[in-house]
């Protein structure tokens, strides 16, 4: 079976800056995903179209099709009075914000002043191309349940909350 549209996949993957630094690895075929469903990253889902079980490849993806270029306009400094009195805040950490069309945005923390936060609303990986070593584990077909649901579900099923 080649990987399509509404496929489920089961993958192996090191993922690289291009300074050789791993930024993520999968375990034991850990990592699933529903191809079609813009689950994952788009130059990634568009490198496994047509892969079989047992491959085993390279790919590069630049920004633009991956968590896209850095926008210096996302960064903003913030008085530190948004943030709870009795948190100390430290750069690299992530909050939850409300984003200009009010959907909810995270922010990383990149520097703190006295009266002054200065958080970034890019992805952490905004502006990083991307290098993956893959291995395609299996590929079965989606169930209804999950092209309904437009994510893959484990053993048992998916039980949503109410």
């Amino acid at each position: 079976m080649q990987i399509a549209n509404n496929h489920v996949v089961i993958l192996n993957y090191t993922l690289k800056d291009n300074d050789d630094n791993i930024l993520d690895k999968s375990e034991d075929g850990s990592f699933c995903y529903l191809h079609g469903a813009s689950n994952i990253i788009p130059g990634l889902e568009n490198a496994l179209s047509g892969k079989a079980s047992g491959d085993t490849f390279s790919v590069t993806i630049p920004p633009e099709e991956a968590y896209g270029i850095h926008d210096a306009a996302k960064a903003q400094d913030v008085p530190r009075s948004m943030f709870p009195p009795e948190q100390e805040i430290e750069a690299g950490m992530q909050f939850n914000a409300e984003g200009p069309d009010g959907q909810m945005v995270v922010v990383t923390v990149k520097s703190v002043a006295d009266d002054t936060i200065v958080v970034d609303g890019n992805h952490p990986l905004a502006g990083v191309t991307l290098n993956f070593e893959v291995i395609v584990m299996e590929i079965r077909d989606a169930t209804a349940e999950e092209l309904e649901h437009g994510h893959v579900h484990g053993p048992g099923g998916h039980h949503h909350d109410a």
